[in-house]
């Protein structure tokens, strides 16, 4: 019992910051051309295929929201202003709130492009939390130019709730003790790990308020979701004690691929698992990692979706990990239907460098991997590619292992 009180004492004293910046790449397109500022502005990809990543406010009132079919989203809002969007731009604005947020707060973690949660756990000894993330919220603004909400509280779930409370463009803080009364009248869906299948499967049980979760027993929640649905009760309830993880060490590596046209084209097929494979297996050289487990993914035209992984010794060479690729490529693709998505993913990975066979490496593979490297680290990771993947004109180009997360693709479904 003392344990325990001791520990809701510890959450209590707790003070937790998200930020969130508004409509992230609307504000960053904005930031170049102010001409859209007050506009309908929609990013995301231009095709048929294509979904919106983001929206401005301006659209949202015709009904347009994140994830929607492009095509839809211009019917809503015929007057749109469409773009496509430049992830390389977005990173470099990203990086830019994140230097002002290292060089201000003790402990910070980057969640992702456009969200921070930053611990200022006794700082109110000092200057206060709340002014502290004030001051704060206003420096990014001014040295950034980009707007940016926030929420404060004493852990992570109910701050980033009150961050979705307090936008467009604000701040709103929970004082400890309170909240249970600010989640209550709230609709489930606002709790973070709630997804459609979640809240789907809660509306048929009747329970469309965080209310209501507060009030059921525990026990039945457990029974109902398993595993899942303590940690929902315990979301609805406020009590979230994770801290904050300033690095996270990457357990896996991945990279996928949607094609505007579902194809059947095997050349066009093997050409970007080829690129894919590549540009990862550099990843792995270049963050000094081993993979043990390669895996194919497939999804068809019909949307049926096929993995198969196989176990290896641990590498990071091409002339190893390639052919296994290809290899459960030719093993899955047997539907000989239209292809929609083809992925690759490298998991089970250690730190380390290629280990040399004795009877099959030679010098002359090595000095060709470590010249290849050096030549992608200087002038981009496609400075040097195989011919068969030159199609791939926009694989991914970032460093997974420098404790960043992947940089969102503006014109693709996250």
């Amino acid at each position: 019992m003392q344990k325990r009180k001791k520990a809701k004492s510890m959450t209590q004293e707790r003070s937790i910051v998200h930020m969130d910046l508004d409509t992230f790449f609307v504000s960053c397109e904005r930031r170049i051309d102010s001409r859209l500022n007050n506009m309908p502005v929609l990013i995301g990809g231009t095709s048929d295929r294509g979904v919106v990543a983001s929206c401005s406010y301006e659209a949202r009132k015709f009904g347009v929201h994140s994830a929607m079919p492009m095509r839809m989203a211009k019917q809503l809002c015929p007057e749109a202003i469409v773009l496509r969007g430049n992830s390389g731009v977005y990173t470099k604005f990203s990086k830019e709130v994140t230097d002002v947020i290292q060089e201000t707060v003790p402990l910070y973690e980057k969640s992702s492009i456009d969200e921070f949660y930053i611990d200022l756990t006794g700082m109110d000894r000092f200057f206060g939390c709340h002014q502290l993330a004030t001051e704060l919220r206003t420096k990014i603004m001014k040295e950034t130019g980009l707007p940016i909400s926030f929420g404060l509280s004493v852990n992570k779930t109910v701050s980033k709730i009150a961050t979705g409370e307090a936008k467009p463009n604000n701040q709103l803080k929970v004082d400890s003790g309170l909240e249970k009364g600010f989640l209550a009248p709230l609709s489930v869906r606002k709790i973070p790990m709630v997804g459609e299948k979640t809240y789907n499967a809660l509306c048929d049980l009747g329970i469309k308020r965080i209310k209501t979760v507060q009030e059921m027993p525990v026990n039945m929640m457990e029974r109902v979701f398993g595993k899942h649905g303590i940690t929902l009760w315990k979301k609805a309830n406020g009590v979230d004690n994770s801290p904050i993880v300033p690095y996270h060490e990457r357990k896996s590596i991945s990279t996928e691929r949607t094609f505007d046209k579902d194809t059947i084209d095997v050349y066009k097929l093997k050409g970007i698992i080829t690129a894919m494979t590549e540009n990862l297996i550099y990843q792995l050289r270049r963050g000094n990692k081993l993979t043990a487990c390669v895996t194919f993914k497939i999804r068809y035209s019909d949307f049926q979706t096929y993995t198969k992984q196989k176990m290896i010794p641990y590498s990071s060479a091409d002339h190893i990990i390639l052919p296994i690729v290809m290899d459960l490529y030719k093993t899955l693709y047997q539907r000989r239907l239209l292809v929609r998505l083809v992925g690759v993913r490298f998991s089970h990975l250690v730190s380390g460098g290629h280990q040399i066979n004795m009877f099959e490496d030679d010098e002359k593979i090595l000095n060709l991997y470590h010249a290849m490297d050096k030549m992608r680290e200087r002038f981009g990771d496609r400075a040097v590619i195989r011919a068969s993947g030159m199609g791939a004109k926009s694989i991914s180009r970032w460093n997974p292992f420098t404790g960043e997360p992947p940089p969102l693709l503006a014109n693709r479904r996250q």
